[in-house]
Protein backbone atom coordinates (compact mmCIF):
# COMPACT_ATOMS: atom_id res chain seq x y z
CA UNK A 1 0.00 0.00 0.00
CA UNK A 2 1.15 3.07 -0.74
CA UNK A 3 2.02 6.10 2.20
CA UNK A 4 0.55 9.48 0.83
CA UNK A 5 1.47 11.52 3.85
CA UNK A 6 5.00 12.66 3.80
CA UNK A 7 7.48 11.01 6.13
CA UNK A 8 10.05 12.26 8.25
CA UNK A 9 13.65 12.29 6.30
CA UNK A 10 15.51 9.38 6.71
CA UNK A 11 18.72 9.64 7.95
CA UNK A 12 21.80 9.13 5.92
CA UNK A 13 22.37 8.91 3.04
CA UNK A 14 26.65 9.61 3.27
CA UNK A 15 28.14 11.41 0.51
CA UNK A 16 31.00 9.46 -0.56
CA UNK A 17 34.38 8.94 -3.18
CA UNK A 18 35.12 12.52 -2.85
CA UNK A 19 38.50 13.82 -4.18
CA UNK A 20 41.18 13.65 -1.12
CA UNK A 21 40.76 15.97 1.69
CA UNK A 22 37.29 16.93 1.07
CA UNK A 23 34.53 16.29 3.65
CA UNK A 24 30.42 16.30 3.60
CA UNK A 25 28.38 17.39 6.30
CA UNK A 26 24.68 18.88 6.32
CA UNK A 27 23.93 22.49 6.17
CA UNK A 28 22.82 24.39 8.93
CA UNK A 29 21.48 27.94 9.03
CA UNK A 30 25.28 29.05 9.51
CA UNK A 31 25.66 27.80 5.95
CA UNK A 32 23.20 29.59 4.42
CA UNK A 33 26.44 32.47 3.22
CA UNK A 34 28.01 30.29 1.70
CA UNK A 35 25.03 27.99 0.12
CA UNK A 36 24.00 31.60 -1.24
CA UNK A 37 27.48 32.47 -2.78
CA UNK A 38 27.59 28.96 -4.72
CA UNK A 39 24.11 29.33 -6.03
CA UNK A 40 24.99 32.72 -7.42
CA UNK A 41 27.74 31.94 -9.04
CA UNK A 42 26.48 28.90 -10.42
CA UNK A 43 24.00 31.04 -12.14
CA UNK A 44 25.98 34.15 -13.01
CA UNK A 45 28.35 31.76 -14.45
CA UNK A 46 25.67 30.10 -16.57
CA UNK A 47 23.32 33.06 -17.41
CA UNK A 48 25.37 36.03 -16.85
CA UNK A 49 23.32 36.94 -13.68
CA UNK A 50 21.71 36.10 -10.43
CA UNK A 51 18.20 36.01 -9.27
CA UNK A 52 18.61 33.83 -6.29
CA UNK A 53 17.76 35.46 -3.00
CA UNK A 54 19.50 35.41 0.62
CA UNK A 55 16.01 34.29 1.77
CA UNK A 56 15.18 32.11 -0.18
CA UNK A 57 18.65 29.91 0.72
CA UNK A 58 17.55 31.12 4.17
CA UNK A 59 13.92 29.05 3.86
CA UNK A 60 15.71 25.82 2.37
CA UNK A 61 17.64 25.37 5.65
CA UNK A 62 14.71 25.76 8.45
CA UNK A 63 14.65 22.85 9.65
CA UNK A 64 11.08 21.53 9.16
CA UNK A 65 9.38 17.84 9.70
CA UNK A 66 8.97 17.60 5.47
CA UNK A 67 11.23 15.14 3.64
CA UNK A 68 13.82 17.47 2.47
CA UNK A 69 17.33 16.46 2.85
CA UNK A 70 20.78 18.58 2.01
CA UNK A 71 24.43 17.81 1.90
CA UNK A 72 27.52 19.93 1.59
CA UNK A 73 30.87 19.31 -0.12
CA UNK A 74 33.77 20.89 1.57
CA UNK A 75 37.22 20.69 0.22
CA UNK A 76 40.48 20.61 1.95
CA UNK A 77 40.26 24.11 2.67
CA UNK A 78 37.28 24.46 4.54
CA UNK A 79 35.24 26.29 1.46
CA UNK A 80 31.60 25.30 0.30
CA UNK A 81 32.30 23.63 -2.88
CA UNK A 82 28.67 21.35 -3.59
CA UNK A 83 25.13 21.00 -2.88
CA UNK A 84 23.27 18.02 -3.03
CA UNK A 85 19.27 18.08 -2.39
CA UNK A 86 16.52 15.74 -2.72
CA UNK A 87 13.14 17.09 -2.00
CA UNK A 88 9.69 14.78 -1.26
CA UNK A 89 7.40 16.92 -3.67
CA UNK A 90 5.24 14.29 -4.08
CA UNK A 91 4.27 10.48 -4.14
CA UNK A 92 6.35 9.12 -6.80
CA UNK A 93 8.50 12.07 -7.26
CA UNK A 94 11.60 13.57 -5.48
CA UNK A 95 13.02 16.26 -6.72
CA UNK A 96 16.99 16.48 -7.18
CA UNK A 97 19.27 19.22 -7.13
CA UNK A 98 23.34 19.14 -7.90
CA UNK A 99 25.39 21.97 -8.13
CA UNK A 100 28.86 22.51 -7.99
CA UNK A 101 30.99 25.19 -7.79
CA UNK A 102 32.11 26.48 -11.48
CA UNK A 103 35.51 27.36 -10.41
CA UNK A 104 36.59 24.06 -10.21
CA UNK A 105 38.79 22.17 -13.10
CA UNK A 106 36.87 19.67 -14.69
CA UNK A 107 38.10 16.82 -13.20
CA UNK A 108 37.88 17.50 -9.76
CA UNK A 109 33.81 18.80 -10.71
CA UNK A 110 33.22 15.48 -12.31
CA UNK A 111 34.28 13.88 -9.38
CA UNK A 112 32.33 16.14 -7.20
CA UNK A 113 29.35 15.72 -9.34
CA UNK A 114 29.09 12.21 -9.66
CA UNK A 115 29.18 11.91 -5.93
CA UNK A 116 26.31 13.97 -5.38
CA UNK A 117 24.40 12.23 -8.14
CA UNK A 118 24.67 9.00 -6.20
CA UNK A 119 23.56 10.94 -2.89
CA UNK A 120 20.79 12.48 -4.59
CA UNK A 121 19.88 8.85 -5.91
CA UNK A 122 20.76 6.93 -2.49
CA UNK A 123 18.30 9.50 -0.81
CA UNK A 124 15.32 9.25 -3.30
CA UNK A 125 15.23 5.67 -2.79
CA UNK A 126 15.34 5.91 1.05
CA UNK A 127 12.31 8.63 0.73
CA UNK A 128 10.54 6.04 -1.91
CA UNK A 129 11.25 3.03 0.75
CA UNK A 130 9.44 5.25 3.48
CA UNK A 131 6.44 5.77 0.98
CA UNK A 132 6.09 2.08 0.90
CA UNK A 133 6.52 2.33 -3.23
CA UNK A 134 9.32 0.27 -5.47
CA UNK A 135 10.42 3.19 -7.98
CA UNK A 136 10.14 7.05 -7.59
CA UNK A 137 10.96 9.83 -10.33
CA UNK A 138 14.15 12.00 -9.60
CA UNK A 139 13.71 14.89 -10.84
CA UNK A 140 16.39 17.47 -11.91
CA UNK A 141 17.15 20.36 -14.14
CA UNK A 142 19.94 22.10 -16.51
CA UNK A 143 20.06 25.36 -17.54
CA UNK A 144 19.16 25.27 -21.41
CA UNK A 145 22.82 26.55 -21.98
CA UNK A 146 24.72 24.75 -19.06
CA UNK A 147 25.83 22.05 -21.12
CA UNK A 148 28.29 20.89 -18.10
CA UNK A 149 25.39 20.11 -15.69
CA UNK A 150 23.51 18.51 -18.46
CA UNK A 151 26.56 16.00 -19.22
CA UNK A 152 26.45 15.16 -15.49
CA UNK A 153 22.68 14.53 -15.61
CA UNK A 154 23.50 12.11 -19.01
CA UNK A 155 26.22 10.28 -16.99
CA UNK A 156 24.08 9.65 -13.87
CA UNK A 157 21.32 8.42 -15.94
CA UNK A 158 19.40 11.31 -16.35
CA UNK A 159 17.22 11.80 -19.73
CA UNK A 160 15.70 15.11 -21.18
CA UNK A 161 12.53 15.59 -20.69
CA UNK A 162 11.24 18.93 -20.98
CA UNK A 163 11.77 22.27 -21.53
CA UNK A 164 10.62 25.82 -19.81
CA UNK A 165 10.13 29.15 -20.13
CA UNK A 166 11.11 31.54 -17.68
CA UNK A 167 8.89 34.61 -18.67
CA UNK A 168 8.91 38.30 -17.37
CA UNK A 169 6.55 41.00 -18.12
CA UNK A 170 7.34 44.81 -16.97
CA UNK A 171 4.95 46.83 -15.52
CA UNK A 172 4.42 50.36 -15.56
CA UNK A 173 2.05 52.55 -13.90
CA UNK A 174 -0.55 52.22 -16.64
CA UNK A 175 -0.80 48.50 -15.72
CA UNK A 176 -2.04 49.34 -11.89
CA UNK A 177 -5.79 49.40 -13.72
CA UNK A 178 -6.32 45.76 -14.57
CA UNK A 179 -8.33 46.93 -17.99
CA UNK A 180 -6.07 49.24 -19.10
CA UNK A 181 -3.32 47.13 -20.67
CA UNK A 182 -6.39 44.51 -22.44
CA UNK A 183 -6.89 44.41 -25.40
CA UNK A 184 -10.95 44.03 -23.92
CA UNK A 185 -12.38 44.27 -20.41
CA UNK A 186 -12.60 40.96 -18.47
CA UNK A 187 -15.04 38.68 -19.70
CA UNK A 188 -18.58 39.24 -18.72
CA UNK A 189 -18.75 35.46 -18.04
CA UNK A 190 -16.05 35.32 -15.57
CA UNK A 191 -15.10 37.43 -12.30
CA UNK A 192 -11.28 37.73 -10.47
CA UNK A 193 -11.80 38.19 -6.79
CA UNK A 194 -8.66 37.54 -3.88
CA UNK A 195 -9.65 34.93 -1.84
CA UNK A 196 -11.70 35.78 1.29
CA UNK A 197 -9.63 36.81 4.57
CA UNK A 198 -11.11 36.77 8.22
CA UNK A 199 -10.33 39.73 10.62
CA UNK A 200 -6.77 38.21 11.99
CA UNK A 201 -6.07 38.19 8.27
CA UNK A 202 -5.98 34.44 7.96
CA UNK A 203 -7.88 33.04 4.69
CA UNK A 204 -10.90 31.70 4.51
CA UNK A 205 -10.73 27.41 4.44
CA UNK A 206 -13.07 27.22 1.79
CA UNK A 207 -11.64 29.54 -0.56
CA UNK A 208 -8.41 27.36 0.08
CA UNK A 209 -9.80 24.27 -0.43
CA UNK A 210 -11.89 25.77 -3.86
CA UNK A 211 -7.87 26.82 -4.88
CA UNK A 212 -6.54 23.46 -4.40
CA UNK A 213 -9.60 21.40 -6.09
CA UNK A 214 -9.14 23.78 -8.96
CA UNK A 215 -5.30 23.53 -9.53
CA UNK A 216 -5.93 20.01 -9.19
CA UNK A 217 -8.17 19.24 -11.73
CA UNK A 218 -6.25 21.76 -14.00
CA UNK A 219 -3.13 20.21 -14.20
CA UNK A 220 -4.14 16.44 -14.27
CA UNK A 221 -3.30 16.44 -18.21
CA UNK A 222 -0.14 18.41 -17.33
CA UNK A 223 3.23 17.33 -18.09
CA UNK A 224 4.72 15.19 -15.62
CA UNK A 225 1.32 15.63 -13.14
CA UNK A 226 1.58 13.92 -9.66
CA UNK A 227 -1.20 14.63 -6.90
CA UNK A 228 -0.73 16.94 -3.91
CA UNK A 229 -2.74 16.64 -0.71
CA UNK A 230 -4.29 19.93 0.46
CA UNK A 231 -2.05 20.18 3.79
CA UNK A 232 1.16 19.87 1.65
CA UNK A 233 0.46 22.46 -1.03
CA UNK A 234 -0.75 25.09 1.60
CA UNK A 235 2.28 24.36 3.94
CA UNK A 236 4.85 24.11 1.10
CA UNK A 237 3.68 27.50 -0.59
CA UNK A 238 3.57 28.98 3.13
CA UNK A 239 7.22 28.06 3.43
CA UNK A 240 8.38 30.06 0.30
CA UNK A 241 9.70 33.50 2.27
CA UNK A 242 7.53 35.30 -0.59
CA UNK A 243 4.22 34.02 0.00
CA UNK A 244 1.50 36.55 1.04
CA UNK A 245 -2.36 35.52 1.28
CA UNK A 246 -3.52 38.40 -0.26
CA UNK A 247 -1.61 36.86 -3.57
CA UNK A 248 -4.03 34.26 -4.03
CA UNK A 249 -6.96 34.83 -6.50
CA UNK A 250 -9.81 32.87 -7.64
CA UNK A 251 -11.84 33.08 -10.97
CA UNK A 252 -15.55 32.57 -10.79
CA UNK A 253 -17.98 31.52 -13.21
CA UNK A 254 -20.65 34.18 -14.06
CA UNK A 255 -24.07 32.69 -15.63
CA UNK A 256 -27.26 33.46 -15.76
CA UNK A 257 -28.74 29.79 -15.67
CA UNK A 258 -26.70 28.51 -12.99
CA UNK A 259 -24.72 29.56 -9.39
CA UNK A 260 -21.01 31.09 -9.60
CA UNK A 261 -18.51 28.40 -9.04
CA UNK A 262 -14.68 28.56 -8.99
CA UNK A 263 -13.21 27.88 -12.16
CA UNK A 264 -9.71 29.35 -12.57
CA UNK A 265 -7.11 29.94 -9.74
CA UNK A 266 -3.85 31.76 -9.24
CA UNK A 267 -1.50 31.98 -6.66
CA UNK A 268 1.92 34.47 -7.05
CA UNK A 269 4.65 35.41 -4.23
CA UNK A 270 6.67 37.99 -3.98
CA UNK A 271 10.23 38.21 -6.33
CA UNK A 272 12.66 40.01 -3.61
CA UNK A 273 15.59 42.76 -5.41
CA UNK A 274 18.91 42.61 -4.33
CA UNK A 275 18.25 45.09 -1.39
CA UNK A 276 15.39 41.96 -0.24
CA UNK A 277 12.49 45.06 -0.98
CA UNK A 278 9.88 43.35 -3.20
CA UNK A 279 10.41 44.07 -6.45
CA UNK A 280 8.37 41.79 -8.50
CA UNK A 281 5.49 39.29 -8.39
CA UNK A 282 6.19 35.61 -9.33
CA UNK A 283 3.12 33.43 -10.27
CA UNK A 284 3.56 30.06 -9.17
CA UNK A 285 0.24 28.46 -10.09
CA UNK A 286 -2.39 29.63 -12.84
CA UNK A 287 -5.01 26.95 -13.76
CA UNK A 288 -8.16 26.85 -15.56
CA UNK A 289 -10.98 24.36 -15.50
CA UNK A 290 -10.85 21.89 -18.60
CA UNK A 291 -14.44 22.59 -18.77
CA UNK A 292 -13.70 27.07 -18.59
CA UNK A 293 -11.46 27.23 -20.36
CA UNK A 294 -11.80 29.44 -23.63
CA UNK A 295 -13.50 31.89 -21.20
CA UNK A 296 -10.65 34.23 -20.57
CA UNK A 297 -10.16 33.18 -17.09
CA UNK A 298 -6.29 32.73 -17.34
CA UNK A 299 -6.50 36.11 -18.83
CA UNK A 300 -8.31 37.89 -16.69
CA UNK A 301 -6.53 36.39 -13.75
CA UNK A 302 -3.34 37.62 -15.19
CA UNK A 303 -4.68 40.88 -15.48
CA UNK A 304 -4.92 41.11 -12.09
CA UNK A 305 -1.90 40.25 -10.55
CA UNK A 306 -0.31 42.74 -13.19
CA UNK A 307 -2.85 45.17 -11.97
CA UNK A 308 -1.58 44.26 -8.35
CA UNK A 309 2.34 44.22 -9.31
CA UNK A 310 1.29 47.49 -10.62
CA UNK A 311 0.08 49.12 -7.60
CA UNK A 312 2.38 47.86 -5.45
CA UNK A 313 5.05 49.86 -7.18
CA UNK A 314 6.77 46.30 -8.94
CA UNK A 315 8.59 46.34 -11.71
CA UNK A 316 7.89 42.99 -13.48
CA UNK A 317 5.68 39.71 -13.16
CA UNK A 318 7.52 36.42 -14.17
CA UNK A 319 6.52 33.01 -14.88
CA UNK A 320 7.04 29.82 -15.78
CA UNK A 321 5.68 27.84 -19.13
CA UNK A 322 5.63 24.38 -20.27
CA UNK A 323 7.52 25.35 -23.57
CA UNK A 324 4.82 22.11 -25.16
CA UNK A 325 2.13 23.35 -23.52
CA UNK A 326 -1.03 21.48 -23.89
CA UNK A 327 -2.79 24.78 -24.02
CA UNK A 328 -0.66 27.10 -25.72
CA UNK A 329 -0.38 28.87 -22.54
CA UNK A 330 2.86 30.16 -23.82
CA UNK A 331 1.17 31.99 -26.66
CA UNK A 332 -1.47 33.76 -24.64
CA UNK A 333 2.02 34.84 -22.44
CA UNK A 334 3.59 36.55 -25.14
CA UNK A 335 0.00 37.94 -26.19
CA UNK A 336 0.18 39.48 -22.87
CA UNK A 337 3.97 41.32 -23.26
CA UNK A 338 5.63 38.15 -21.32
CA UNK A 339 9.18 37.06 -23.05
CA UNK A 340 10.90 34.48 -22.51
CA UNK A 341 13.96 35.37 -20.09
CA UNK A 342 15.67 31.92 -19.85
CA UNK A 343 15.25 28.36 -20.41
CA UNK A 344 15.48 25.88 -18.29
CA UNK A 345 14.97 21.87 -18.88
CA UNK A 346 13.77 18.91 -16.85
CA UNK A 347 15.62 15.64 -16.69
CA UNK A 348 14.36 12.43 -15.34
CA UNK A 349 14.83 9.58 -13.89
CA UNK A 350 13.39 6.32 -12.18
CA UNK A 351 14.92 5.40 -9.07
CA UNK A 352 13.90 1.62 -7.87
CA UNK A 353 14.20 0.67 -3.90
CA UNK A 354 15.54 -2.69 -5.54
CA UNK A 355 18.67 -1.82 -6.92
CA UNK A 356 20.10 -0.89 -3.67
Amino acid sequence: MTDTSRPAPPDGPTLADLPPGWSARRPDAEDAPALHALLTSHEVAVTGSASTHRSAVDALLVPRTDARRHVLAVDEHGRVRAWASAYDRAVGRVVAQVLVDPDLDDATADTVAAAGFAWVEDAARAIARARGLEVTQADSGAFQADERQQRWLAAAGYRHARSWLQMVRPTSPRDADASAGADAPPPARVRVRRVRRGEDGMPDGADLMAVHVVLEESFTDHFNYHPEPFDDLVSRLRADPGHRWDHWWLAESVDADRPSRPVGALVATVSPGHDGAPDGTYVAYLGVLRSARGRGAARALLDAAVADAARRGRGHVSLEVDADSPTGADRLYEALGFRTAVTTQSWHRDVRVADA
